[in-house]
């Protein structure tokens, strides 16, 4: 079967495979001795999660939870962020590293960011795999970053358009798609 691209590859699985492992040896020691828990946002990171957590050498707990962001295009605010399937874990105490595939505005996890703070973790870190600061319409702390690309639309490795690629085991830029 032949082994078809889809779009142009920005960053290659082995880059992602060398980087991913070099930043999991960085958190790891950033929270050793720590009670970490990885929160996967739901379903971009979930290729990325993975990996990460693997390459983590230190015990850990993971969980998931799933945010809906409704955009509104009239509307400056960026539109409504809503957590469709919530944590099964309690956070309080915890040291809390939310995973997420990619940060471009910043009103997904700025709203993260306040809903988790409201249930008193001890800390409260992101992680993303691809940075767009160039779209970020509200300023946002991202602690560990996989990579920073431009403004492009991207694809692969959990990141999707309507619903599809999400398999593709490199990221690649999808011609002629505008972001939203």
């Amino acid at each position: 079967m032949e082994n078809k691209l889809f779009g142009k590859p920005v960053i290659h699985q082995e880059a992602m495979r060398k980087r991913i492992k070099a930043l999991g040896a960085t958190i790891a020691k950033d929270y050793e001795g720590k009670d970490l828990i990885l929160i996967g946002v739901l379903k971009g990171a979930f290729a990325f999660f993975a990996d990460l957590a693997r390459a983590i050498p230190i015990p850990l707990q993971v969980d998931f939870l799933v945010v809906s962001r409704l955009r509104d295009k009239r509307r400056k605010d960026g539109g409504t962020v809503s957590i469709t399937s919530d944590l099964s874990t309690e956070i309080k105490g915890r040291d809390v590293l939310i995973v997420e595939d990619i940060v471009d505005s910043g009103y997904t996890l700025t709203f993260l960011k306040k809903e988790l703070l409201k249930k008193n973790p001890n800390s409260l870190k992101c992680c993303t795999l691809l940075n767009k600061p160039e779209r970020r319409k509200i300023q946002v702390t991202v602690d560990y970053i996989c990579f920073e690309i431009p403004d492009r639309y991207v694809v692969g490795y959990g990141l999707d358009y309507k619903d599809k690629y999400r398999n593709l085991p490199y990221i690649a830029s999808l011609e002629n798609v505008v972001a939203e």
